[in-house]
C-alpha cells in the first residue's frame, strides 16, 4: 500500500490556499526553499504536476484542483477530530441514512421521518428508495441506518436484521365531492362498480384490499394502478376514482386536498415497520422516529381499532 505524506500535503494545501510559496512560508514559519522541496517531493510521489507558475503566483493544475479538494476535506476533518477530542462543538451534522421501500407511500414516509429533525443539533437526512431486498442488503453493509417498509423483513433474506413495528391503522376510502355524489348505496356496497384507483400488487395492502372486496362481493372498476402513491393521489384529486388511504392520514389529506370521506374499514390493516441491524435501536434519530410513531402518530388509530 502506498502511503501519503500528510506533512507534504499540508504544505501544498497551504500554498494553494495562500497563492504563493512566500505567503505559505510566512504562515507556516518555514523558509520558501524548504516548502518548494516539500512540494517537489509530493509531486514526485503522486507522479503529477500540481502547481504551475502564473506571474508571481502559483496556479493549480487540473490534477492540483482534485488534490486540493481532497486536502480540504482531510484537514477539515482533522480540525473536527481535534474539536471532538477536546469536547468543542464541531457543527458537523449527524447523518441519518434512510431506505424507503418503493411501495411505501411517500406521505407516510415523510411523517415517520420528520421527528428526526427535532432530535437536537444539526442533522442531515439522506433518503434512498428501492425494492426491499436491495435496501436490506445496503443496511447489512451499514450503507443505511434504517429501512422503512410496509411489511416486515422477508425471513428468506439471509441478513440478520430486526423489524420494529411502528404502528398500524385501518383503511379509509376517499374521493372528490363530485365523484362521491355519483356513488350509490351505503358503504361498502357503494364501492361496487365504482371507479377505483389502487396501489400495484407489490404493495402489501393491495392483497388485503382485494381479499376484503372479493369476500363482500364488491367489484369496483379499477381505473388505475400505481406504484407511486403520490401519483395515485394526484389522479384521485382529478376525480379519476375512489382511492384507499391509511386512516391515520385521512385528517391530513382532508386539510390539504379537496376530498370527501366515503367509508372506513378496520378489517384492512396497514402496518409500518422500521428495519434495523440492531435488535435494540441506538441511533438517536431512529429512536426518535420509532418513539414518535408509536406514541403519537399511530396512537389514535390504535384506540380506534
Amino acid at each position: 500500500m502506498e502511503w501519503l505524506n500528510y506533512h507534504h500535503l499540508y504544505y501544498f494545501w497551504t500554498v494553494a490556499r495562500t497563492g504563493s510559496v512566500s505567503k505559505a512560508g510566512h504562515e507556516l514559519h518555514v523558509s520558501p526553499p524548504a516548502i518548494s522541496a516539500q512540494l517537489h517531493s509530493l509531486e514526485e510521489s503522486l507522479g503529477e504536476k500540481l502547481l504551475v507558475r502564473s506571474g508571481r503566483n502559483l496556479k493549480l493544475t487540473e490534477m492540483g484542483r482534485v488534490v486540493y479538494s481532497y486536502a480540504e476535506d482531510i484537514f477539515s476533518l482533522g480540525r473536527e477530530l481535534m474539536n471532538a477530542v477536546k469536547d468543542r462543538p464541531t457543527g458537523r451534522p449527524m447523518r441519518l441514512l434512510v431506505g424507503v421501500v418503493d411501495a411505501l407511500p411517500k406521505m407516510i414516509a415523510h411523517r415517520i421521518i420528520e421527528p428526526a429533525l427535532r432530535v437536537g443539533g444539526p442533522i442531515r437526512i439522506v433518503c434512498r428508495e428501492g425494492d426491499a431486498d436491495r435496501l436490506i442488503s445496503q443496511l447489512a453493509i451499514h450503507e443505511l441506518d434504517v429501512v422503512l417498509s410496509d411489511v416486515p423483513m422477508n425471513p428468506s433474506i439471509k441478513v440478520r436484521a430486526y423489524s420494529h413495528l411502528l404502528g398500524e391503522c385501518g383503511t379509509s376510502f376517499v374521493a372528490t365531492p363530485e365523484l362521491a355524489k355519483t356513488l350509490k348505496g351505503k358503504f361498502p356496497q357503494s364501492l361496487n362498480r365504482a371507479p377505483m384507483l389502487m396501489p400495484t400488487e407489490n404493495a402489501a395492502v393491495r392483497r388485503n384490499l382485494d381479499y376484503w372486496l372479493d369476500s363482500r362481493g364488491i367489484h369496483p372498476f379499477i381505473t388505475g394502478e400505481f406504484q407511486d402513491y403520490a401519483l395515485l393521489r394526484a389522479f384521485g384529486q382529478a376525480s379519476t376514482g375512489v382511492f384507499p388511504i391509511p386512516s391515520v392520514f385521512e385528517k391530513d389529506l382532508k386539510q390539504q386536498d379537496r376530498i370527501k370521506h366515503i367509508g372506513k374499514t378496520n378489517d384492512v390493516r396497514q402496518r409500518f415497520y422500521a428495519i434495523s441491524i440492531d435488535s435494540k435501536l441506538k441511533h438517536p434519530a431512529v429512536v426518535a422516529i420509532c418513539n414518535t410513531a408509536r406514541q403519537e402518530l399511530f396512537q389514535r388509530s390504535a384506540h380506534a381499532a
